[in-house]
């Protein structure tokens, strides 16, 4: 069975050899002790979410803090290509359940993207509580699937500021129900950033899907079927996937 990984703070496991003694505190801690129960004995992993991993057995349970003697330690180098997915903001609970989809399917990074049709609004409080709740989706996602490096969330782009990245992508496609091109057919590159745009529920504005083919973007459709704004970016990443990383 796969061991538990539990996220640690960014540059602390740097150095970190087999046979160190390393703490879990803080709300980490306090979820491995009080929520999931675990003894000493039990065996861990902690990662950093940079690919910096360790893995050993618990030695000391306190109170919300254990300690890990490390006996594993790895380093997962970034993957190449990376895998982007743009996800236009959407209401309800969707483009939460695209990005808890889009990590379990190995997606490096995230960029909210106030589309034209997008009826949410990030702004002010109301969009730094939103994207605070994708971030807490994301370490929580990475958790779960069990990956060491979690997914980066990219500030909120306007249509400009994702037409200017399309620009520097390595490849980027627009999901499309009218497209032509199968997305099962595109060659990924062997490296630089994958930028997978998907649109909110009222579709991609013709004049965005214009600016981003302008801008070097391919559109490309997933099947015969249209999928949902939650479902389209972690079908999508599963194709790239299965066609490269999961093989």
């Amino acid at each position: 069975m796969t061991l538990p990984v539990h996220l640690v703070p960014e540059g602390s496991l740097a150095g970190t050899r087999p046979g160190a003694l390393v703490r879990l505190d803080g709300a980490e801690g306090r979820h491995a002790v009080a929520v999931r129960r675990t003894r000493v004995g039990e065996r861990l992993v902690l990662a950093d979410g940079l690919g910096r991993s360790v893995e050993g057995e618990v030695v000391e349970v306190g109170r919300d803090v254990l300690d890990l003697r490390v006996d594993t330690v790895r380093h997962e180098p970034e993957p190449s290509p990376r895998f982007v997915l743009v996800q236009a903001l959407a209401k309800g609970d969707r483009d939460d359940q695209a990005v808890e989809a889009a990590t379990e399917c190995g997606v490096d990074e995230v960029v909210p993207w106030q589309a034209a049709r997008s009826i949410v609004q990030w702004r002010g409080e109301r969009g730094e509580k939103a994207r605070g709740k994708w971030d807490a989706v994301l370490v929580a996602a990475t958790k779960q699937s069990r990956r060491t490096r979690r997914p980066v969330l990219a500030p909120t782009a306007t249509t400009p500021d994702l037409v200017a990245r399309a620009r520097g992508g390595a490849l980027v496609l627009v999901l499309h129900e009218d497209a032509d091109a199968p997305l099962a057919a595109v060659r990924l590159p062997e490296s630089g950033d994958v930028l997978v745009v998907v649109g909110p529920e009222g579709g991609i504005a013709p004049e965005e899907v214009a600016a981003l083919e302008a801008a070097g973007a391919r559109s490309v459709r997933l099947g015969p079927t249209v999928l949902r704004a939650s479902s389209a970016g972690p079908a999508a990443l599963a194709v790239l996937s299965a066609a490269s990383r999961w093989r």
